[in-house]
């Protein structure tokens, strides 16, 4: 309980001050090597692969992003985490049912709610802002782009209900959100940090 009182305290710091991202991004051309090593993370050639978002201290890819049409079809999940250290910890997480946890206190918490509410339309935004205007004009020749504009983060339509923590933290490393939050809080709680990118 404390823990997640402590959750609150720290969502309503997020809602009082103005957030900058957790790091600055932007995109460079990728490289062959930029490539592999994503794969190299992943364990599979990505799709739709188009930058590079966050590396790790080494130049190691920690998040990147995906085009949001692959193939003449909408891809809602605009960021992805592929460093395998921060993957595992989330592994950890979820195997100890925190995502039931997380979801209990969203939905004892209009307080909450709201702030994911405002963390998915802010990943839709961002969708639309990193979108090529090509992309933009084949989604709504195929009827997608409306569809496309209710889905949150990790393609999410329901704005109250967790899913995938791996989708949130990939989000949150790019704009702070409330899940986010909650997941750094509980390492907090127990030790946990990641100092190979900053």
């Amino acid at each position: 309980m404390l823990l997640f009182a402590a959750c609150r305290t720290v969502f309503r710091l997020m809602i009082d001050i103005a957030i900058d991202p957790k790091f600055s991004f932007h995109s460079q051309p990728l490289t062959d090597d930029d490539v592999q090593q994503v794969a190299d993370q992943l364990g599979r050639t990505p799709r739709g692969l188009v930058s590079i978002l966050i590396r790790s201290d080494i130049g190691l890819p920690v998040v990147i992003q995906v085009a949001s049409l692959i193939d003449a079809k909408p891809f809602p999940t605009l960021i992805w985490l592929v460093d395998k250290k921060i993957n595992y910890e989330i592994d950890q997480l979820e195997a100890a049912g925190v995502i039931a946890q997380y979801q209990t206190n969203v939905d004892e918490s209009l307080e909450l709610q709201a702030g994911l509410a405002q963390d998915h339309q802010n990943y839709i935004d961002l969708r639309k802002q990193l979108m090529p205007p090509e992309h933009q004009a084949e989604l709504q020749s195929l009827g997608y782009m409306e569809t496309l504009d209710k889905r949150g983060i990790g393609g999410i339509e329901n704005f109250t209900r967790i899913r995938c923590l791996h989708t949130y933290y990939a989000a949150h490393l790019i704009q702070p959100n409330t899940i986010g939050a909650m997941i750094e809080a509980q390492w907090q709680s127990l030790g946990i940090s990641f100092t190979h990118f900053s």
